[in-house]
């Protein structure tokens, strides 16, 4: 086992690391900008290494420095988080050659699964059912227009090095094709260095339903569940929860051996994310793989009672997954909200600042993953998220019930943020029954005026 592990990142994610790590024994080390010096994750890190200034560039995804600090702590293994630096194969390599257990995937895994083209090919060997659509890397605008034609409408257009909604365009008809191909490509170049696209037939009005992996060293690989992702807003998920209220039993067995076959298919180890578009007759198709902890992870963790961080570090320091996860069972439902300093009343607007006033709900059921704090100033340079929201009830009516009330709880005064519309979200009905889709804050009906009292906290 590690004796020390460093970890590359910031924010409650790299608290929730820490927590893991000294709960089984291993001492930590945080790096940090000069914007992060008061962060709780350098506070409660055995030790603490500031690498450069706020920019990320400068600091979280200066590959040197952070090696630099490792060597200087003697630590054994660098734990790269989520964002920035986690789906990197270059900084897999450079650990490797520097004498660190990445805490993540081989370079060939990452490249082999963060390009959508090679991984949708990879899948579709390994027997995944995959989106229709032109197979490989599209030529030119021509002919994208040429295979959008040929598979009809509407089509997808998505950059191959693409995440998170970058370098992506819904096309509904012929002479929109080039315009929104020639726009795609140059947001991927600008935002991953790399333009190349494809293009796959849009599957309307789908669920984002995705499966956790936990996979070892020695060739196993199961999955814990699945998990519902479809409250999003510009492709960034506001909401998720676990277990999908569209997925019966037997779906699930479906889909979860679908990710494991995927998962073998590369070799996995550790844990990861296959994601799927599922239709509204629960036909599933693979959208990409996320080779790394996601932030949704503690639903996941909330229904089944593992540590996935935990049994992370046990699979990369070569141990087997526990058998008794084979037979593991779904225990009630967890429901997560992503809480953003972000003003939902203004197209979402960042809001940094100072934190004046900050309490978190507690009781029964109630989970806070955060590393903010009274008098703590969120950022200008980093992403928006202050914390995460996690309950536990026995059925999802209970959850949504126990969400709303830890949500009356909260109080974060100071900058605005998304639990106003996040309240609304668990009042509406549609959300309720459980039967929407991707588009349902498309059209969402969002009252400020209703929750007004949250703002005067």
């Amino acid at each position: 086992m590690f004796k020390k592990v460093l970890i590359a990142n910031r924010g409650e994610i790299a608290l929730r690391v820490i927590r893991a790590c000294h709960e089984m024994g291993i001492k930590t080390v945080a790096v940090y900008s000069t914007a992060d010096e008061l962060s709780l994750h350098v506070k409660f890190a055995n030790e603490a290494v500031c690498i450069g200034p706020p920019p990320s560039n400068e600091s979280y995804l200066n590959i040197p420095r952070i090696i630099a600090a490792g060597e200087i702590t003697g630590a054994d293994a660098i734990h790269p988080g989520y964002g920035f630096l986690s789906e990197s194969a270059q900084f897999s390599r450079i650990c490797e050659e520097n004498g660190f257990t990445f805490l993540g995937p081989t370079p060939e895994i990452i490249n082999a699964m963060g390009n959508k083209v090679q991984a949708k090919i990879t899948m579709k060997k390994a027997g995944v059912p995959v989106v229709p659509g032109g197979e490989g890397v599209l030529d030119s605008p021509e002919d994208a227009k040429n295979k959008a034609d040929e598979m009809g409408y509407p089509v997808m257009l998505k950059a191959s090095a693409g995440g998170g909604g970058r370098g992506m365009r819904l096309v509904k008809k012929s002479e929109d094709v080039i315009p929104a191909y020639k726009s795609a490509s140059q947001e991927s170049l600008t935002a991953f260095g790399n333009e190349d696209m494809y293009i796959e037939k849009f599957i309307e009005n789908p669920r984002h339903v995705e499966v956790q992996i936990l996979a070892d060293s020695h060739g196993n690989a199961i999955h814990l569940g699945e998990r519902e992702c479809s409250i999003q807003r510009r492709h960034q998920k506001l909401v998720e929860e676990s277990p999908s209220p569209l997925v019966d039993e037997e779906t699930r067995k479906l889909i979860g051996a679908a990710a494991v076959a995927g998962a073998k298919a590369v070799n996995y180890v550790g844990v990861g994310t296959i994601e799927f578009l599922m239709d509204k007759n629960k036909n599933y198709f693979f959208m990409e793989m996320n080779t790394r902890i996601q932030v949704e992870h503690p639903v996941t963790e909330m229904v089944t009672g593992v540590d996935l961080i935990k049994q992370q570090i046990k699979m990369h320091a070569g141990l087997k997954y526990p058998e008794y996860l084979q037979d593991f069972k779904l225990r009630g439902h967890s429901i997560e909200c992503r809480i953003n300093a972000e003003d939902p009343a203004n197209n979402f607007m960042p809001f940094p600042g100072e934190i004046t006033n900050f309490h978190m709900p507690g009781g029964k059921g109630v989970r806070v993953d955060t590393h903010a704090y009274s008098g703590y100033k969120i950022p200008t340079q980093y992403d928006s998220m202050i914390g995460k929201i996690i309950v536990h009830a026995k059925n999802r009516e209970r959850a949504i019930i126990r969400m709303y009330r830890a949500l009356q709880e909260t109080i974060i005064s100071g900058p605005k943020t998304t639990i106003p519309y996040q309240m609304a979200i668990m009042e509406n009905e549609i959300f309720k029954s459980g039967n929407f889709d991707t588009s349902f804050l498309e059209t969402f009906d969002y009252n400020p005026e209703k929750y007004a009292f949250k703002e005067e906290n």
